[in-house]
């Protein structure tokens, strides 16, 4: 083993690793089949992980079946797993080597037109939000659909999420929307997973004064490892580490996590492009999708950053200590009964 790898390796052990967004099935409630691969985030080194419970149009009823089936197949194994309530949670899990896990929405959809269901959604885990998911909604505008900005709905949900603690995250949202997002905030915006046009122009990919506008709210960017996002490349890891590199050349390594976007289930995600081929206009490497970083390159992106010459302080903040401020930061005690959802431990 190289001095490079020990030294990424024992970074990854040593610090916080938080992933912001991980996916797995989810238009199977019922089957839980791919959730014994969560061990995968614990052996590459991963204390906390927010996964996908629902995105684009699907409705109220599929996420919460979704977020139930989830909650009770962890809950069952707290030898393994921590669902996580509080920012102490996160601590605690790692003290005790469990993986923390919370969960995340992509899209407003999730609520219909009911801001009431973001405080269960909240009490239920879900610690973000998309706005939208690449088409327009009745929140807002999707980054590849028709933009007509945030709407005086959006407005009424962005207020309700930060009066519960849930984050507001831009990513698959319309420029526009998102300007207008950062004039009625009042807590950190986050792109949950989000690269940088400057890299790699792409329409899910942000630009400059959007991630400045980002860090200036008090955000933080997560680089996404598909490779659609990262760029026609064949070294994915470091492709990745360039738009890390980027965005924190750009704003500073305090705004900067990570956000892979990993998809277990390569079957489901091909399914979901081949139905929703006519929203994904040509030549914006879709098919190419399904090469990602995963958990398990961590330790080499890592390796490339160190040695570009990164601190150990800035990469532990960018592997997991800058979500953990804003945890602290926006996250609220939940409203949920003691004891209504089983034991914690």
């Amino acid at each position: 083993m190289s001095t490079a790898t020990a030294s990424a390796r024992a970074l990854l052990r040593d610090c916080l690793v938080w992933d912001n967004h991980g996916c797995m099935p989810v238009n199977r409630p019922l089957d839980t089949s791919f959730l014994p691969q969560l061990q995968r985030y614990r052996a590459a080194g991963v204390d906390a992980v927010m996964l996908n419970v629902g995105f684009g149009e699907m409705g109220v009823e599929e996420h919460l079946r979704t977020l139930a089936s989830m909650r009770h197949w962890l809950k069952a194994r707290p030898d393994e797993y921590l669902v996580i309530d509080t920012v102490h949670d996160i601590e605690e899990a790692r003290a005790r080597g469990r993986l923390a896990v919370g969960f995340d929405i992509e899209g407003a959809n999730a609520i219909a037109d009911q801001p009431s269901l973001i405080q269960l959604y909240y009490d239920l885990g879900v610690r973000w939000m998309l706005l939208a998911y690449n088409r327009s909604n009745r929140v807002g505008g999707g980054c590849q659909d028709e933009d007509g900005g945030l709407t005086a709905y959006g407005r009424e949900v962005i207020a309700e999420m930060e009066r519960v603690g849930m984050q507001v995250c831009c990513s698959h949202t319309g420029h526009r929307t998102v300007r207008d997002v950062f004039d009625v905030v009042t807590k950190p915006v986050i792109f949950s997973h989000s690269n940088a046009s400057a890299v790699h122009p792409h329409p899910r990919n942000i630009p400059d004064d959007l991630i400045r506008d980002c860090a200036a709210s008090g955000g933080v960017v997560g680089i996404i490892g598909l490779a659609t996002f990262l760029g026609p490349v064949e070294d994915l890891t470091e492709a990745f580490a360039r738009h890390v590199d980027h965005v924190v050349q750009l704003v500073g390594p305090g705004h900067v996590a990570l956000g892979l976007d990993y998809v277990f289930d390569i079957e489901e995600l091909n399914e979901y492009l081949a139905k929703m081929r006519h929203t994904f206009p040509p030549g914006l490497g879709y098919e190419d999708a399904v090469r990602m970083v995963a958990p398990e390159q961590l330790e080499s992106v890592v390796e490339r950053l160190l040695s570009w010459g990164y601190a150990r302080v800035d990469l532990e903040a960018i592997l997991g200590g800058n979500l953990l401020r804003l945890a602290r930061a926006v996250w609220k005690p939940s409203q949920a009964p003691a004891g209504a959802d089983g034991d914690r431990s």
